[in-house]
């Protein structure tokens, strides 16, 4: 009888081991890890310094160059494109904080990632974008949702996206909209 139970018990087991991989499956959104939070809010944050620091102005120093890759976070050819005429249309406008104001003397940008999710290979981090610029005087301080949007494909991932969650914000190291 023993020997009944004991088989009957691995059995029960053995069917719960082999049911938990379909019931573990997700068909909805899951949170991404902190590693992976991390990689992404780098490769992200980096494009947003890149164009905060695009505002100074650069005596014969060459604008920032468009990363292929972040931390291992791959920057799409699209993506790329857009941040290449962000970056020439910042250094050309020769932005201050008020129309025919001193110029921008220095840039700073972080980004606070507030939430990661993955739903199948697409993974959408959703940030607040802290920006410092200073002048000769002062400095202006801003702070904006932004949702960046990245695609996975094994190992492989590629920042294909961005977009400010806000219509009414208008970042100061965002381009004009016509050029977007």
């Amino acid at each position: 009888m023993a020997r009944h139970w004991t088989r009957a018990g691995l059995g029960v087991v053995l069917a719960c081991c082999l049911a938990a991989p379909s019931s573990a499956v997700r068909s909805g959104p899951s949170a991404v890890d902190a590693v992976t939070t991390r990689q992404l809010t780098a490769a992200a944050g980096t494009l947003l310094q890149g164009r905060s620091e695009a505002l100074v102005q650069r005596h014969a120093r060459p604008h920032p160059e468009v990363p292929t890759e972040v931390l291992g976070v791959r920057i799409s050819p699209r993506v790329a494109r857009v941040q290449e005429r962000a970056f020439h249309e910042l250094e050309n406008s020769n932005r201050a904080p008020v129309e025919g104001g001193p110029a921008y003397t220095g840039a700073r940008t972080s980004l606070d990632a507030r939430r990661a999710v993955r739903t199948g290979d697409r993974i959408t981090l959703d940030a607040i974008e802290h920006t410092v610029v200073r002048y000769r005087t002062g400095k202006v301080t801003q702070s904006v949702p932004r949702r960046f949007d990245f695609r996975q494909r094994g190992d492989d991932i590629v920042l294909v996206g961005e977009r400010v969650l806000d219509p009414k914000a208008q970042p100061v190291n965002d381009p004009a909209p016509s050029s977007r």
